[in-house]
């Protein structure tokens, strides 16, 4: 099946006709693409866990067109809830809430939340628009990768997830390139489970209080897994001497004709020899290398690298999006 333009609205019209027939329809994000079924019939949902071999229990996203489809799932939307779907929809921001009974169950992964999200890409916007006029009120939607892979950020990384038999909408590379923000508005006090793009600080200006952190009652989120987002080669992240000296390390042993691995070095400087190096250079911003990242992964493993170096981020609160996706793909 050919890619289908996201700019074409007989192309928006067919995936959303897919979508309201029950099948799977990839369509990309203002964060990554997602892999997408209609959040109400479970039967459905189920092919998207087939699909990626995820465990059946690991809640999904549902994508919603507004925030009144919101009340499709949830039974309630809380006054800091309220306040978030406000500021940051639509936008890279997913919102847990209590779910209705009887709605969203496997999306919900059996549990009695749900979370919510409302994007911002216009593609996304479109199709869940054109669906919902067909009977679809939400699509649940995780990342169009096989299960806790490297996210894809175009179209082409999810026809090498899944071949050309998917059905994929076209929409572009993705601007933000990793996923939304997750925050937990089920209990009295709102708790980040995930960092995103929208960051700590932004979040708290607008509810008016501190975020909490997670802990044993919260609801299990998407993407929150201590391994997860892992390439195929092994990730190291490392400081600045370390790198140095792993480089020089590998450079002696290349100049003295010893048999050395090909490693991935993604770095803001690269320090020393590129003997046996593929080298990417790290943006200065935080947002730059968020809108990169997933891409420069999968470039390392289609080098055939046989580990990836990555310099390890400089602190703050910017880079706490980027900073958690890295470490839990090295901890893979």
């Amino acid at each position: 099946m050919p890619l289908m333009p996201g700019d074409d609205p007989r192309a928006v019209q067919a995936a959303a006709a897919l979508l309201a027939a029950g099948e799977l329809v990839a369509f990309p994000t203002e964060t990554v693409y997602g892999l997408g079924a209609r959040a109400d019939d479970d039967a459905a949902v189920a092919r998207i866990f087939a699909a990626k071999g995820r465990p059946a229990d690991h809640p999904l996203i549902v994508h919603v067109a507004d925030a009144a489809a919101a009340l499709v799932f949830a039974s309630s939307v809380n006054e800091a809830a309220r306040r978030l779907m406000t500021a940051f929809w639509p936008g890279p921001l997913t919102v847990i809430l209590p779910r209705r009974p009887g709605s969203g169950t496997a999306a919900a992964g059996g549990q009695a939340s749900i979370g919510l999200r409302l994007p911002a890409h216009p593609v996304a916007r479109a199709l869940l628009r054109e669906a919902a006029r067909l009977g679809v009120p939400g699509v649940a939607a995780p990342s169009a990768n096989r299960y806790g892979r490297v996210s894809p950020t175009t179209a082409a990384h999810v026809r090498q997830e899944f071949g050309d038999t998917l059905a994929v909408l076209d929409g572009g590379a993705c601007a933000v390139g990793i996923e939304s923000a997750i925050v937990d508005c089920t209990r009295r006090h709102p708790a980040l489970l995930r960092p995103g793009q929208i960051g700590r600080v932004a979040l708290e200006a607008v509810l008016g209080m501190p975020l909490a952190a997670p802990d044993a009652a919260s609801p299990r989120a998407p993407g929150t897994l201590a391994s997860h987002y892992a390439p195929a080669a092994s990730v190291h992240l490392l400081d600045g001497p370390q790198l140095q000296a792993r480089l020089q390390a590998l450079g002696r042993a290349t100049e003295q004709g010893q048999a050395a691995p090909v490693v991935g070095v993604y770095s803001r400087k690269f320090p020393g020899s590129g003997a046996g190096c593929v080298h990417r250079a790290m943006p200065a911003e935080a947002a730059a290398v968020a809108r990169e990242l997933f891409a420069v992964l999968r470039e390392f493993d289609a080098a055939g690298v046989a580990a990836i170096w990555v310099e390890r981020p400089p602190p703050g609160p910017e880079w706490d999006g980027v900073r958690d996706r890295l470490g839990r793909a090295a901890a893979a």
